[in-house]
Parts: structure tokens; C-alpha cells; sequence
């Protein structure tokens, strides 16, 4: 049990320096570059937009230590401190039965969760993003949404958590199987419903106003082979000037949405090449793919956690005195992250493999200088960094750093 504390300390002790130390190296990074615009960037972004992009960046940085050494505390406080402990008692006092028990406590601990992380989301938003020209939000909406976020976590969580527990008291020994399908199935659902019934909750999706820009849409799909259920924009710009493009869902319930933000930003030709790198991603299959690897690591993760709820051992050395199946399933959310940092640089590895070959399917459907033009655009306007640190990157970005993406645009054009 013991040893089990040090490996956990040890774990995410190392963890930790390597996040510090690629937040020092990217610091230090932008600061070096940050009194000259690359070459490449020289005609096109101005000093005081780079300047901006790396005071941004490194302002972001700041407060990034700042919230992972309160993380960390918090970490420790929920484990070690005894935490757990204290608020799996303070359930179990309220005399609901195990199951009922156990789905109060993981909505009480995701709550509590929030309502800590608040004050650096609050920081975050009227703070970092206000100094910076970003943030559109108003308190009142702020509020709005956080109520919305824990009415839907309250209605949606609630039974997915109530099926899981079941599954566990009474699958037997493959419990973790049944529970990983459960989840599949929950995620594919949440696909297709959260372009139609979630997402509207938060903003307005209005059908294109450009019927110019549409029809140029509708004939870039046509080419490519692609149905959607509507080309819609929303409106972004009530809570930030950030702006973006995505397809939600699937099967029938595809939607192609643009931020009003970008619609703002880019013009027609432009507008066409974003969304025909955006199609690459469809017609390579690069959602497919992500999907199973997702699951499959998912996969792992339950079997994992079959395998730890047997193991006296995890819980004690982690600070809970009475194991269950509500505070495994908590404490594996937990503590996971520190036993597998490297998932997260493998998969951004996969996920700028992606990028460039959805870039590459946009060369063959649109002009690679409109997509060029677009994304040096959408890096001025986002104050995205074009001198990240390369390990930093490489760790942390799933979008290929601005000068190797613009570069190998280039090279396509040749």
C-alpha cells in the first residue's frame, strides 16, 4: 500500500516537471522571437500582431502554472488528503442505497470539481481573454451557462452513471466489458444528438446568410461527394472573437458550421479552401479512425479498471479506507493522467498526420494559396504563436505548427 503512495508521488512528480519544463521552453520560445516577425510571416502578419500572439501565448503560459499547481493540490487534497474519504461518508450518510449512493456521489464530486476550477475559469475568461480582445462574454451569460452545463450533466450523466455502478454490482467478472459498450453507444448517441438538441441550447444556428458564399458551398460538396444535413453559422461572436469551422455529427445528421467570427474574417475563395480541408478529414475517414483508436484506448481503460477493482492495494494507497465501485471509478479518473502522460503526444502525432493529408486533399479541391491565406489569417486573428517551441508542440498541439503547415502547403504547390 505504501509503495503503491510512493509510485503515485513518484509518478506524478515526473509528470509534472515535464509539463513545467515544456511551458519554460515554450516560454521561452516566444519570448526569444517574439522582437522580429518570422521571415516567412514578414509581409503578411505586423510586429504588433506577433507581439501580440506571443504575449498571448505567454500570458496563457503564466496562468497555466498557476492552475496546474492548484490542480495538483486539489489532486492531492481529493487522494492523500483524504478528501474522497470525507465526502464518500458524507453520501453514504444520507441512507440512499449503494447504487443510488454511488451515482449522488460522482454527480456531488463533479460538481464540487467545478465549482474549484471556477476561479481560474473566470480568470481565464475576464481576465487573459478581456486584456487580449477576445472575450465577448457577458457575467449573466457566464452564469447561463454553467446552470445549462450542470442541468445537462445532471440529465444526462445521471443515467449513464446509474447503468455503469449497475453493471458493475451485478455483470460479474466482465463487468468492464459491458460498461465499455454502454459507453460506445452513449458516445455514437451524443454524436448525433448534440448537433440537433444540445448544442442549440447554447447558441443560434442560422442557415447561411451569404446565398453567394452558399452556393459556392453547395457546389465545393457536390464536387467532393459530400451530404450534409445544412450548411449553418453560429454565433460565436457573443462569447469570443476566436473563430472556426467543424462538422458535427453524423450519418444524417451531418452539419457543416462556421463561426460568424470567420465568416468575418475570410473571404469567399478562402472560406472554400478551410472547408474543403475540413472535408479531407471526412473523405480520408481521419473521425473513423480517431473514433476507434478512442475507443480502444477506452477499451484499455475499463479493462484496467476491472482489473484495479479487485486490488485492495490501489485504494488504500490513494487515501480511501472503504473501497467501491463509485470511488474506482473516480479515482481512476483521477489518477490515470499521471500514470499515462504519453498518451496525449502519440495521439497529437496521429492527429497532425491527419491535418496534413486532409491539406492535401484541400490542394486538390481548392487553391493551396486561398488555404495559406486563410490560415495566416486565422492565426493573426486567433494571436495563435508562429515561434512555438518544437518539443512544446510536439507534446501539446494536435495542428502542426504554422511554419511547418504553411511550408508543406508550399512544397504542394511546386
Amino acid at each position: 500500500m505504501f509503495t503503491f503512495t510512493l509510485i503515485f508521488l513518484l509518478a506524478l512528480f515526473i509528470s509534472t516537471a515535464i509539463a513545467w519544463w515544456l511551458d519554460y521552453r515554450q516560454l521561452s520560445s516566444v519570448r526569444k522571437h517574439r522582437a522580429e516577425v518570422p521571415k516567412r510571416f514578414a509581409d503578411v502578419i505586423s510586429l504588433e500582431a506577433h507581439q501580440k500572439a506571443a504575449d498571448y501565448t505567454a500570458t496563457k503560459i503564466k496562468v497555466g502554472f498557476w492552475a496546474s499547481l492548484y490542480g495538483l493540490g486539489l489532486l492531492l487534497a481529493w487522494t492523500l488528503g483524504g478528501g474522497l474519504d470525507v465526502l464518500d461518508q458524507m453520501v453514504r450518510d444520507w441512507g440512499w442505497s449503494e447504487l443510488i449512493t454511488g451515482v449522488v456521489f460522482i454527480l456531488v464530486f463533479s460538481m464540487l470539481s467545478s465549482l474549484l476550477d471556477l476561479p481560474f475559469s473566470i480568470y481565464n475568461t475576464f481576465v487573459v481573454e478581456q486584456k487580449f480582445g477576445f472575450n465577448k462574454m457577458t457575467a449573466k451569460l457566464f452564469i447561463t451557462d454553467m446552470l445549462k452545463g450542470a442541468v445537462l450533466m445532471i440529465a444526462i450523466a445521471a443515467p449513464l452513471i446509474w447503468v455503469i455502478l449497475w453493471l458493475m454490482q451485478s455483470a460479474g467478472n466482465l463487468w468492464w466489458l459491458w460498461a465499455w459498450a454502454v459507453w460506445v453507444g452513449f458516445s455514437l448517441l451524443m454524436m448525433w444528438a448534440y448537433p440537433t438538441f444540445i448544442a442549440p441550447l447554447f447558441n443560434k444556428f442560422e442557415p447561411l446568410k451569404d446565398k453567394p458564399l452558399q452556393a459556392a458551398i453547395e457546389g465545393l460538396l457536390t464536387r467532393c461527394g459530400f451530404e450534409s444535413n445544412g450548411l449553418y453559422q453560429m454565433d460565436g461572436s457573443k462569447r469570443s472573437s476566436h473563430g472556426n469551422a467543424y462538422f458535427t455529427g453524423f450519418g444524417k445528421s451531418k452539419r457543416i458550421v462556421f463561426y460568424d467570427t470567420l465568416l468575418e474574417q475570410l473571404s469567399t475563395n478562402e472560406t472554400l479552401a478551410v472547408l474543403a480541408h475540413e472535408l479531407g478529414h471526412f473523405k480520408r475517414n481521419h473521425i473513423k479512425k480517431r473514433m476507434i483508436v478512442s475507443f480502444a484506448i477506452f477499451l484499455v481503460g475499463f479493462a484496467i479498471m476491472g482489473w484495479l477493482a479487485e486490488q485492495d492495494w490501489f485504494y488504500a494507497g490513494l487515501g480511501v479506507s472503504q473501497p467501491s465501485n463509485h470511488v474506482l471509478l473516480v479515482l481512476f479518473m483521477l489518477v490515470m493522467p499521471v500514470f499515462s502522460p504519453m498518451i496525449t503526444p502519440v495521439m497529437n502525432m496521429y492527429s497532425r498526420k491527419h491535418e496534413f493529408e486532409a491539406d492535401d486533399y484541400a490542394k486538390e479541391h481548392a487553391d493551396a494559396a486561398d488555404l495559406i491565406s486563410a490560415l495566416v489569417k486565422m492565426y493573426e486573428d486567433n494571436a495563435a504563436t508562429l515561434t512555438p517551441d518544437p518539443l512544446y508542440s510536439a507534446w501539446h498541439d494536435s495542428h502542426p505548427p504554422a511554419p511547418i503547415r504553411i511550408a508543406h502547403l508550399e512544397k504542394q504547390r511546386n
